[in-house]
């Protein structure tokens, strides 16, 4: 899977935050991508390194939000297979629609590249967050890296992707 053609950026601006949202490659940008992810993953929730970095990252597609100054600020990929995940959004930045204009634009990339189903596995506290994104939740509670997750699936199709990024009520 590839980055594809050039995208313009999505920018955000809220009440005291503004932030873009761009299409990010791995090779380019994985120092960005890995920053985000080992204060989030490795730093704050404890998760091992190894299982943190599976390999998998120079096949996915990759999305990187930075501040108003380019600092990477949060980040999410999508596999070949239609698998979310890594979706990181540093604690100082949370509650400002950043992990939704995250997931909008990955939701609008796997449109791009013709899935038109999609599964992540949710940490359990997040589970609102991508409800309010249209998926559902599917089978029970099961621990990955020691905390609760739930595996859940959402149906794409050209008419349900939209623009929800601004949402300041969303929690990611």
């Amino acid at each position: 899977m590839r980055a594809g053609g050039a995208r313009a950026a999505i920018i955000i601006s809220g009440m005291n935050s503004s932030f873009r949202v761009r299409r990010a490659d791995w090779e380019r940008d994985h120092e960005y991508l890995r920053r985000v992810r080992e204060a989030v993953f490795v730093r704050e929730q404890n998760v091992p390194s190894a299982l943190e970095w599976d390999g998998s990252d120079a096949g996915c597609l990759h999305v990187l939000a930075e501040d108003s100054a380019g600092t990477p600020i949060g980040t999410g990929r999508l596999l070949s297979d239609g698998h979310i995940g890594r979706m990181a959004v540093l604690a100082t930045w949370r509650r400002c629609g950043v992990g939704s204009a995250i997931l909008t634009e990955l939701l609008r990339w796997a449109t791009e590249q013709g899935m038109t189903e999609l599964v992540l596995n949710a940490q359990a506290h997040a589970l609102g967050f991508y409800q309010r994104h249209g998926f559902s939740a599917e089978g029970d509670v099961f621990l990955d890296a020691g905390i609760d997750h739930l595996r859940m699936r959402r149906v794409l199709s050209q008419t349900n992707v939209h623009v929800s990024a601004a949402d300041p009520a969303v929690g990611n």
